[in-house]
């Protein structure tokens, strides 16, 4: 159960990776790329992912 929860857990911090750079324009190709907004969101989608590490290794 520890080892699913970390592994969710890492995914969502990827994700958040992922669209914060599309944010900024590191990675592009997408709709995302550029636009300010996928930053924030993929920021908040970071920290939900690194609260959920934390929670899944307490």
């Amino acid at each position: 159960m520890r080892l699913t929860k970390n592994l969710l857990a890492l995914i969502v911090l990827a994700i958040g990776a992922l669209w914060s750079l599309q944010g900024v324009g590191v990675i592009g190709g997408s709709f995302m790329t550029g636009q300010s907004q996928w930053l924030y969101v993929g920021i908040v989608t970071m920290l939900v992912g690194l609260a959920g590490l934390i929670w899944a290794n307490r």
